[in-house]
């Protein structure tokens, strides 16, 4: 659950997000925009329903399947073997109508200061509540580097220069599952937009748009996308909708009332 800018959505609310997945491999949620939205209340979604059955991943964690853990190259995918994201860091860069945009995994020794800086930023501040030292982001990073890869931190380039951070996350293993009808593989995304300057413009839902649509192309086992802004996050909701997700449901989190949005495979050519 990510953040917001005051002019246009800076991300989306990541403290909620922080209560709501409490284990070591689980992350907080942001995710940035700008377009002014509509309604969400619009096209509430009554199709989505429970799949009971355990994904395999998490029947091996149960299982205790893992021994050290493997390093970090492993863990965000640039190195061989198989993860619960199918590799983030060998995605690649794909084309967005404002450039050649990049998910490159966070590295502390590497992204500590730039994130620490845009962390501080008041408007991000108020909803990813990790202002402070480098020390607060250090300890949030860490939790997914060292994790068991079901959250991969990224910073998100645009023509080669660091403009965004994300969090990818598998939704149907995090906390956020017991709050609505999660389905095997839907991946989840966060985002903190760093620069006032590329807030504000509609860059945050171009964003959007590109990564959730790079998620299903790189994903083939995942068929939605979603997310979960705090429904009081306008400027968040607006920038969802026009990226092409649905809203989906109202949510109760531990601490908001988020809205539940969603981008399908099926519907990506749709909308």
């Amino acid at each position: 659950m990510p953040p917001t800018d005051a002019s246009t959505d800076a991300s989306t609310d990541a403290g909620t997000a922080r209560a709501t997945r409490p284990d070591p491999g689980a992350a907080p949620g942001p995710a940035s925009l700008a377009d002014p939205g509509s309604d969400p209340s619009a096209g509430t979604d009554s199709e989505d329903t429970l799949d009971l059955r355990l994904p395999d991943e998490l029947i091996a964690l149960f299982a205790g399947d893992s021994g050290d853990g493997g390093d970090s190259e492993a863990r965000d995918g640039t190195a061989g073997g198989d993860d619960l994201l199918d590799r983030v860091g060998g995605w690649g860069p794909t084309a967005t109508p404002a450039g050649v945009f990049h998910l490159v995994p966070a590295r502390t020794e590497r992204d500590l200061p730039l994130i620490t800086r845009w962390m501080n930023d008041p408007a991000v501040a108020a909803f990813w509540e990790l202002a402070g030292s480098e020390s607060v982001v250090e300890e949030h990073l860490r939790r997914q580097i060292d994790g068991d890869g079901r959250s991969v931190p990224c910073l998100g380039t645009l023509d080669g220069t660091p403009m965004s951070y994300w969090e990818i996350y598998r939704a149907d293993l995090d906390p956020l599952a017991r709050h609505y009808p999660a389905r095997p593989h839907d991946t989840g995304i966060h985002l903190l937009i760093g620069g006032v300057a590329n807030r504000g413009h509609g860059l945050g839902s171009t964003l959007l748009r590109a990564v959730a649509d790079h998620v299903l192309e790189k994903r083939p086992s995942c068929a939605r996308v979603v997310a979960e802004p705090d429904l009081r996050n306008t400027p968040s909701v607006s920038a969802f909708l026009s990226a092409g997700f649905r809203f989906s449901a109202e949510v109760d989190l531990p601490d908001k009332r988020a809205a539940l949005m969603i981008r399908d495979r099926a519907l990506r050519d749709l909308s």
